[in-house]
């Protein structure tokens, strides 16, 4: 329902994009799920496992965040990696407000350095977040903090332990004050704008992470081919893991399929738990040589093909 004042009438509402920028492994993707609550991003330890603008959505009192998870920002060497970091770049300057997060344990590194340089140019409201609070001693927090504001005019700091919850309600709750007035742009029982199919390949992509670690370059790609709602509630999925070479698509089969029935049993409950309903998930794998570039490929997965 949406917020109503005591006469009845319809409480005035309020609407934004905030955009998460920062560095890979700063904490992104794991500081969007304890926004919203719920998980709507892929997490990783491996870098570089969020390729495209993955929406969560909050709603807090009268306001609706919408929180775009940009790519980490870094030095690109590929097209790829030139994908990425124009998308992360491009949804900072669409969106009405930026975050940018800090690792506080790698503080103010090259590649931290880089993003504050460049988010001058980002005419928005600006946060600081310092993640992984918990694992650095106050004075140090209270030390990066200043000097990261002595570089940029951020509006407000904030600590967080996006892993624990720490400080994550005060974020939220000033994000709800800071953004824009305005309808809500999505359902208030929604909490991202992914689509299933896309969501679903996400999870997938992320328990091939898990299992294989160093074992496969994070190229491989995950697609969902088809999605049937079946007369008895369940849903059939199937997805097609994408590699570059025949190597390796051996390991991510693993010896007699084993590799593939963990990855699949892994990612079918998931998606079972997230779906409320049974999941019947069924797993293929390709190679795909040189997908990386193939501009079909690049807007499958939600991201521009960059020139030369």
């Amino acid at each position: 329902m949406m917020p109503e004042t005591p006469n009845g009438m319809p409480a005035a509402t309020r609407c934004g994009f905030v955009a998460l920028i920062g560095a890979p492994n700063v904490g992104k993707s794991t500081l969007v799920n304890a926004l919203v609550g719920s998980k709507v991003t892929i997490v990783s330890k491996k870098v570089q496992t969020t390729r495209a603008l993955i929406r969560g959505i909050v709603i807090e009192d009268k306001s609706q965040i919408v929180l775009v998870d940009t790519p980490g920002i870094f030095a690109p060497k590929r097209r790829l990696d030139r994908a990425m970091v124009s998308t992360a770049w491009s949804g900072a300057h669409d969106a009405d407000l930026v975050c940018m997060l800090l690792d506080a344990r790698a503080g103010i590194d090259d590649e931290a350095d880089a993003i504050l340089n460049k988010l001058v140019t980002v005419d928005h409201p600006k946060f600081l977040v310092l993640n992984k609070i918990d694992l650095v001693p106050r004075e140090k927090l209270l030390a990066l903090a200043q000097k990261a504001n002595d570089r940029l005019p951020f509006i407000q700091t904030f600590m967080v332990s996006a892993l624990s919850g720490d400080g994550v309600g005060d974020l939220r709750a000033a994000l709800a004050r800071a953004v824009p007035d305005g309808p809500f742009h999505y359902p208030e029982d929604q909490m991202s704008d992914a689509p299933l199919r896309h969501l679903a390949a996400e999870i997938t992509r992320e328990k091939i992470f898990r299992k294989l670690h160093q074992e496969l370059p994070y190229q491989s790609t995950v697609e969902t081919d088809t999605w049937t709602e079946r007369k008895d509630k369940s849903v059939r999925i199937d997805q097609t893991i994408f590699v570059e070479r025949e190597s390796q698509r051996k390991i991510v089969l693993g010896k007699a399929g084993s590799t593939i029935k963990a990855i699949g049993a892994d990612a079918r409950k998931e998606m079972a738990d997230i779906l409320e309903v049974p999941v019947h998930l069924f797993l293929f794998v390709k190679v795909r040589e040189g997908w990386d570039n193939d501009p079909e490929r690049y807007r499958e997965i939600g991201l521009e093909f960059p020139k030369e």
